[in-house]
């Protein structure tokens, strides 16, 4: 009897456990950390997740506590109407009061690199160096159309394999790195068949906030800031200088020649070097 209340004891204790977990996973995003030190954050960008900054995370714990997140929408995080950059910031900022991280560097690539601007725009003193990685503080013109199209058109209940959604997805994106970048939110569900980790319906809805600028509301950002641009990307160019010397008046800027705009992936030796010498 007294072996029956304590299997039910720990089987209550575990449903609650498991019950605070899910509260959790819905209010915070999900993370992953390497590493000791201080802390530095990695964000990815659009249709990323935490995995795409990999190396760049394994080089940095050598030195530092890196912690990696899933914007929302994206990777294992949760899922919530609403892509604008205030919103995209608060996550992070949430996210860092529930780990007790008074302060860190932050790094971020693409639409990552814009939640870090601005993170640090409206949370300057949580922000000791920011790194922004091919992206500038501007709007940009709508240039994912196609893509969303693509994925959304797919048919997943004909996908026994990726090659299948390979096949489906070609029709709208003919370069087929970008398809093997964009089909890694392909996963397995419970049932065993293809299914997205990403939100699709509200990163389409959002996706206008996602090409917006970004907002200074509360002065500019006077921490040390490094730049990062691909020698072959047009992300980041001389008629963005004045607008990032007004947000980021103490922003440096380095150039990685032969990379493009996923310059960390194709240079990632080259990009943790210039990230550690202006971390150091």
């Amino acid at each position: 009897m007294a072996k029956n209340k304590m299997a039910a004891k720990n089987l209550s204790q575990l449903n609650d456990d498991q019950l605070h977990n899910k509260q959790l996973s819905e209010r915070h995003l999900h993370y992953q950390q390497l590493g000791q030190g201080e802390h530095i954050v990695l964000i990815h960008g659009l249709f990323g997740s935490l995995e795409n900054l990999n190396m760049v995370a394994k080089g940095l714990s050598k030195h530092y506590c890196v912690t990696s997140i899933d914007v929302r929408n994206h990777g294992n995080s949760f899922h919530r109407q609403g892509m604008n950059y205030h919103e995209l910031a608060q996550d992070v900022i949430n996210l860092l009061d529930s780990l007790a991280i008074e302060s860190c560097c932050i790094l971020g690539h693409s639409m990552g690199g814009k939640i870090a601007m601005q993170i640090a725009l409206s949370f300057p003193k949580r922000i000791k160096k920011l790194i922004v990685a091919d992206i500038a503080p501007i709007n940009y013109p709508a240039h994912h159309l196609t893509i969303i199209k693509g994925l959304q058109a797919l048919d997943l209940s004909k996908v026994k394999k990726r090659k299948d959604a390979d096949d489906q997805l070609a029709i709208y994106v003919d370069n087929v790195g970008v398809r093997q970048f964009l089909l890694r939110n392909l996963s397995i569900n419970e049932d065993e068949q293809f299914s997205f980790r990403c939100n699709l319906a509200n990163i389409e809805q959002g996706y206008h906030q996602i090409m917006q600028g970004i907002e200074m509301n509360k002065g500019p950002f006077t921490g040390d800031t490094l730049f990062i641009k691909g020698g072959n990307s047009d992300y980041i160019l001389p008629e963005h200088q004045s607008v990032i010397n007004t947000l980021f008046p103490n922003a440096k800027a380095k150039v990685i020649q032969g990379a493009g705009h996923w310059l960390h992936a194709e240079k990632t030796v080259a990009f943790n070097k210039l990230t550690l010498d202006f971390l150091s």
